[in-house]
């Protein structure tokens, strides 16, 4: 029997996936109607979540931030040595924490996933930590997504992954809206602009930049850094002739301007990175 705590978007098809597996899931919620939701797909929904967790071959977290994993955990009142299994976004130090735990055995397990991978058993699992638990584990998250990721063996490492990878997706859908914003400004309707990228696929430029940034190395310039800062100007000129609100570029505008006054002007613009690594 598997229990499943934190029936949200996640969770809910997470139960859902599962049960079509031919496993036995219980689950719990904070709000029990949620729990209860899914007795029509075949889990067997508890109000306490002791109760939920009582014989469960492993339990799996899925609620919102640190503080929800440590209330559920004191909830559960787990058994001893139980196999917990989290898949929340948490801190460094709190995956840290309850990996240390004697009492039962934690591994956290953060997604890459959407409510449809969760159902579908696609997207992408972190995992990291003590090499025995990580090999416990593996076979287990392999049915449950397309692709479990080993990223090592600190304890912390799948949370600090989970964290980057989000940064990237903060700074990617901010640079979206920018490039919209920035469409609205020369008169381009937003339905026109997402056009470019059918042509258009930054994508794939992406590991180059990030391996480049890492090795620290700006010396042979695709595009030089004083070039890109006159794009930025010429990228605010046409927002704030329109009275069109920026977010992003005016920050790199910034740094650019900083490292172009530290002599990088004709060095590679991804130097904007330099004091990241």
């Amino acid at each position: 029997m598997i229990a499943i705590l934190g029936t949200g978007l996640l969770g809910s098809n997470f139960a859902r996936a599962l049960i079509a597996k031919g496993e036995t899931v219980h689950v719990w919620n904070r709000t029990i109607e949620r729990a209860r939701a899914l007795e029509a797909d075949g889990a067997r929904a508890f109000a306490d979540a002791a109760e939920a967790v009582h014989g469960a071959d492993r339990v799996h977290i899925v609620v919102s931030d640190d503080a929800a994993v440590d209330g559920v955990l004191i909830a559960a009142r787990c058994a001893p040595r139980t196999l917990v299994i989290d898949h929340t976004t948490t801190s460094t130090a709190g995956a840290r924490s309850r990996t240390a735990r004697s009492d039962i055995t934690y591994v956290h397990a953060p997604v890459f996933m959407g409510p449809q991978n969760a159902r579908e058993s696609t997207g992408i699992m972190l995992v990291s930590g003590d090499r025995a638990r990580v090999e416990r584990v593996q076979p287990l998250l392999a049915t449950m997504t397309g692709k479990v990721v080993d990223v090592g063996d600190r304890a912390d490492a799948a949370a600090a992954f989970k964290l980057m990878g989000n940064t990237f997706l903060m700074g990617f859908t901010a640079g979206i809206a920018e490039m919209l914003a920035v469409g609205k400004a020369c008169g381009i309707a937003a339905s026109d602009a997402v056009g470019l990228f059918d042509h258009f696929n930054p994508g794939l430029s992406t590991g180059a930049r990030a391996r480049r940034i890492a090795g620290g190395d700006y010396s042979q310039p695709s595009w030089e850094l004083a070039m890109a800062r006159k794009d930025a100007a010429l990228v605010a000129a046409e927002a704030a002739a329109a009275h069109v609100e920026l977010m992003v570029v005016p920050g790199v505008a910034a740094r650019m301007d900083a490292l172009i006054a530290r002599g990088h002007a004709h060095d590679d613009w991804c130097v904007i990175g330099k004091d990241a690594v």
